[in-house]
């Protein structure tokens, strides 16, 4: 290192030092060496990438030591330090830190621990200036998973966190001898719980939003106890007292004081907040002609380079166009699918007597706790009608539609089916009836139905051909005991089975069925592939300009190997298996697997134009289902709120998992699966089974006649369910594999 430039390292890091012993009486160095260990295994694996040990100083006064690229960035181990004192210290990759590593802020605050993209991401431990600890798990940049925080007054809480709040089971000590051992829900307690005063009273029952609410026990330790339902409002409190043996008076306490003196002493603290997060500061690079710039997405031609296939990039794999180098895809948001349904059109009455009936059918009060259901629940010959006159009835409300009838199929099991699948009721009909109109998608699909999708994106509609419903009403039984005894899974959830018959002049019967979106996510869908198994006719028909990411790829356009990791492969594995041995029992063919990918490159480069942080999840113990979908293929939500953290989805198989794709090519136009290329990209995948109501009935069977003729009959689609279920897992685990 020259003298001059180890001078102002010097004696920047002496100013660090100053600022952090001022904020916490402490003197911490920020150069403590460090063991670092490989923790991303595309990193650890890379020997193309050449580097050399180098000292530079930017213009704005930042610096950097360490291992660099010959693409112009750090890569291995190297420290960076930020002209207004912030520190980082570990691995990079390719110009973003990744894998162990050490970040200290001016006021003294330090994280350490896994870094992944430039986010605190994995296990690390976070020290804030007021000397606030929390050490655990991060997903981008938040507490989420297992971990224990002691706050700096003393108090210590331990257990599962979500979206930096106590969420799940946990346990929670006052430096006053005061614990709380139960369930929490957004930094609250509530659910089941235990707490235990330091004088040793007590209270074991239910929470809700941090008191005591429902039924429950407040006991003294001599024994003598309260028990009944509780609630901070009186009226709602019911208790009676029982005494200890031998009787104790505790005439001084009333149930009230339960609320108004011992909750006052249990106060959940606040931790300090990071001021700025490692992953908000921008790094200064020099360029091959010394010139400084930041690392943004098609702000300066001259950041510009030439990948070794010939295409232009900005060096950060995004190419001049916005497009992922190789893939060409480009990180912009699209606009939702669909035309809102309003007065006009030509469904508008049918939207609004869809509406009325979903709200007669799920507000009926018809509670069920038990999900064992008779064989009579199940009957669907039933040939009950309710009539809806425009002036209303008896059981139906007046409206501005049409006279129509409605018939509910099966109303017992769909209730219960949405109690299995954790759909709450009220929300159920908000998602559907509320205020906002249904879109009907611009297209109706190969099978002639239409599809509506709600406004909120979490439920779509699709019409329904005679045949279809037939299909379904017989397989009921099976498909209800299938999704019983299977969590994760990955076939259609279906959620209501409805008809309409219109009055008036239209005189028509719309049978139709209410589904999962499987896209209804947060997290913007780059590309999209329904995927069967099969090359006769699997190939998109849209040039390649006019591809974006609402258009649904096939087989032979699909250019990517999934790789997952090796707990979430192995669970793919099983539920595939075991729905494709429901599917093939059930006579049901030319099914696909609808696979949504959100590239992470995608995401970043978004946030850095708009001022968004990207987000993505790792599995992280138990999470609540969510309802996922089927075709056609769904839009995401709106992507102004996409790339929020706050509004992460639940993790869980299929739905929002962390995965690697790895690029393929293929040598001649009809081979199924491509030559793997060794070329990685981090994404977050959504997929699911879908259009599983095709049985193999006489059409199918000629068709598959008369195709086989002229093709080769192991390539068209209709083929005997046996065969198809066959070749469908073999297409299926060749193109997704362990990351291993």
């Amino acid at each position: 290192m020259s003298k001059e430039l180890a001078g102002i390292f010097k004696s920047l890091e002496v100013k660090v030092k100053k600022s952090q012993a001022a904020a916490k009486k402490r003197a911490v160095s920020i150069f403590t060496t460090m063991s670092v260990a490989h923790v991303d295994e595309e990193a650890a694996s890379d020997t193309e990438v050449s580097t050399s040990h180098v000292e530079k100083i930017f213009s704005n006064g930042d610096i950097y030591i360490g291992q660099w690229a010959s693409e112009n960035c750090p890569h291995g181990d190297g420290k960076y330090l930020w002209a207004d004192g912030c520190m980082y210290f570990g691995e990079w990759y390719k110009g973003k830190s990744n894998g162990k590593g050490k970040f200290s802020w001016p006021s003294g605050a330090t994280y350490e621990g896994q870094f992944k993209n430039g986010y605190m991401h994995g296990e690390g431990t976070f020290t804030g200036s007021l000397n606030d600890t929390y050490k655990g798990c991060w997903v981008m940049n938040k507490k989420h998973g297992k971990g224990g925080l002691s706050y700096a007054n003393g108090d210590h809480y331990d257990g599962d966190w979500r979206k930096e709040l106590q969420d799940g089971q946990g346990s929670y000590q006052w430096n006053s001898g005061h614990r709380y051992v139960g369930q929490w829900k957004k930094g609250k307690m509530n659910g089941n719980g235990t707490l235990i005063w330091g004088n040793g009273h007590r209270y074991d029952g239910t929470w809700e939003v941090g008191l005591p609410k429902g039924n429950g026990t407040f006991r003294w330790e001599d024994g003598s106890f309260y028990v009944g339902v509780w609630g901070k409002d009186q009226k709602e409190q019911n208790v009676k007292f029982y005494e200890s043996t031998p009787p104790v008076c505790h005439d001084d306490w009333e149930p009230r004081q339960l609320f108004s003196v011992e909750m006052n002493e249990c106060v959940i603290s606040e931790a300090e907040c990071v001021s700025e997060f490692p992953s908000d500061k921008v790094f200064s690079w020099l360029n091959g002609e010394g010139k400084h710039h930041k690392r943004h997405i098609g702000k300066n031609a001259k950041n510009r380079r030439q990948s070794v296939d010939g295409r232009v990039s900005n060096g950060d794999g995004v190419g001049i166009n916005g497009n992922i180098n190789g893939l060409g895809i480009r990180p912009h948001p699209v606009e939702r699918q669909g035309i809102t349904i309003g007065k006009g059109h030509k469904n508008y009455e049918l939207m609004l007597n869809l509406q009325l009936g979903i709200r007669h059918s799920v507000g009926r009060p018809a509670p069920t706790k038990s999900l064992d259901l008779k064989p009579t629940a199940f009957d669907t010959e039933e040939k009950l009608w309710t009539r809806f006159p425009p002036e209303g009835s008896k059981h139906t409300p007046p409206h501005q539609s049409c006279d129509f009838r409605w018939k509910d199929y099966c109303p017992l099991v769909f209730r219960t089916l949405r109690k299995l699948f954790n759909v709450d009721p009220a929300d159920y009909m908000l998602s559907i009836c509320g205020n906002e109109a249904l879109r009907e998608l611009s297209s109706p699909g190969k099978s002639g139905s239409f599809f509506y999708m709600t406004n909120d994106d979490k439920y779509m509609i699709k019409t329904m051909k005679k045949a279809e419903v037939k299909v379904l009403k017989r397989m009921l039984p099976a498909y209800f005991e299938h999704v019983k005894n299977s969590e994760n899974t990955l076939v259609t959830k279906f959620f209501g089975l409805h008809c309409v018959k219109m009055g008036g002049p239209s005189l028509r019967k719309v049978r139709f069925v209410i589904m999962g979106n499987l896209f209804c996510t947060e997290v913007p869908i780059s590309r999209r592939f329904d995927l069967k198994g099969s090359s006769h006719g699997r190939i998109t028909d849209k040039p390649e300009s006019e591809i974006d990411a609402n258009t649904t790829l096939k087989d032979l356009d699909l250019n990517f190997i999934f790789r997952l990791q090796k707990d979430w492969f192995q669970q793919f594995c099983r539920q595939v298996e075991r729905d494709c041995d429901f599917l093939e029992q059930e006579r049901i063919m030319d099914y696909s697997l609808l696979v949504g990918i959100s590239f992470q490159e995608c995401n970043q480069e978004l946030s850095a134009d708009e001022g968004y942080l990207s987000e993505s999840c790792t599995p992280i113990g138990n999470v609540e289902p969510d309802s996922r979908g089927t075709t056609p293929r769904g839009s995401s939500a709106d992507t102004d709120t996409s790339l929020d953290p706050t509004r992460w989805a639940s993790v869980r198989l299929g739905i929002n998992m962390p995965a690697r794709v790895e690029s393929t090519v293929r040598s001649h136009e009809t081979q199924l699966v491509g030559e793997p290329t060794g070329e990685f990209h981090s994404v977050v995948l959504f997929f699911g089974i879908i259009d599983i109501l095709q049985d193999y009935d006489i059409s199918k069977k000629l068709e598959h006649a008369y195709k086989a003729f002229q093709y080769d009959p192991t390539s068209i689609s209709a083929v005997d369910p046996i065969q198809y279920s066959k070749r469908f897992r073999d297409f299926i685990f060749s193109v997704f594999k362990e990351d291993g």
